[in-house]
């Protein structure tokens, strides 16, 4: 039996009301039945309701991961985007962006390699050619002749080699700032008198214009740096006739910018030859001096990956070509 009390309104009045706890008992379980029965139902009919729904959406993500597990390594085709969630329609966009990156990046590495092969064998024939002279001669003097030539194709090889090196150590640096800096003054005057020697085997001079401007900063790291300076001057002293004059010029502040410029007092470019400038391998012909036409492609590719501004033009005071590297 339960009993519930209560004060009535007068002190003398007490209310009492009795319960038995058996029938108390058969209206909560009766509560209980007529609650649970619908649920009953209801659970097992949501549950396969919810697995179907993401089954649903989880078997498009299915059929993109197998698709992918199954590609071939070398395989750089886009994924189809048809029946892929909303959701998940970025990430197939994000990853046909990479694959097709990754394609060019390949295809470039694929033509890049087949001729740096065709370059690299020519200095290697004509090694193997003069080596080959140098052993079958009876006369002293053409084994002298035949081994300073072989030793001459020696150099080629080794710098057509260092700067497929160079090359390919800044291919594989991502296109970024570094934030880092190099007093150009400096490494212009050290880079000059490397290659001062270069220059007066051809009677060729190195003027460095003043003022050098030595607060001027280049916004690169040292060796980049250098890397830069020794092509400019190079293709200078290397497409200018014997006896001609290579100058280097920089400039602190001209519109808000900084810049270096080389000029030599060599024959030229045509416009056609300037805009194929930085092609890998192209060389100018009829200069008679051998290249490999890989040290525009270097400048060029320090130049994106560090935001310069590089132009070519004819030279207004030695009449050959001009070039001009602002930031």
């Amino acid at each position: 039996m339960a009993r519930f009390r209560h004060a009535g309104r007068e002190r003398d009045v007490r209310i009492v009301v009795g319960e038995l706890q058996s029938v108390r008992r058969e209206i909560v379980l009766a509560s209980l039945i007529s609650i649970l029965k619908p649920m009953a139902w209801a659970l097992p009919l949501l549950a396969l309701g919810i697995w179907w729904a993401v089954r649903g959406s989880v078997q498009p993500l299915g059929r993109l991961g197998h698709a992918v597990a199954a590609r071939q390594p070398q395989s750089l085709a886009p994924l189809s985007p048809e029946g892929v969630p909303p959701e998940v329609l970025p990430l197939v966009t994000a990853l046909n962006d990479l694959f097709e990156r990754m394609a060019r990046l390949l295809a470039t590495e694929q033509q890049f390699t087949a001729d740096a092969a065709h370059e690299l064998r020519t200095p290697i024939a004509g090694i193997r050619m003069q080596a080959q002279v140098a052993q079958g001669a009876t006369d002293t003097q053409e084994r002298a002749t035949a081994l300073q030539a072989t030793v001459q194709g020696c150099d080629r090889a080794t710098r057509l080699v260092e700067q497929l090196l160079q090359l390919a150590r800044l291919d594989a640096e991502p296109t970024h700032d570094s934030g880092s800096s190099t007093p150009l003054a400096e490494v212009a005057g050290q880079v000059a008198a490397d290659l001062q020697a270069t220059a007066e085997r051809r009677q060729q001079r190195i003027v460095l214009r003043e003022p050098l401007a030595p607060g001027v900063h280049i916004p690169l790291p040292e060796p980049l740096a250098r890397v830069l300076l020794r092509n400019l001057l190079d293709n200078a002293l290397r497409y200018s006739p014997e006896g001609a004059e290579v100058q280097l010029q920089i400039t602190g502040h001209v519109d808000d910018h900084a810049q270096l410029s080389v000029e030599d007092s060599g024959p030229g470019l045509t416009p056609e030859e300037q805009a194929r400038l930085g092609e890998r391998f192209f060389r100018v012909l009829g200069t008679g001096q051998s290249g490999s036409g890989l040290g525009w492609s270097i400048i060029q590719r320090i130049a994106r990956l560090h935001h310069l501004q590089v132009n070519t033009d004819r030279s207004p005071g030695l009449g050959g070509l001009r070039v001009t590297v602002r930031w």
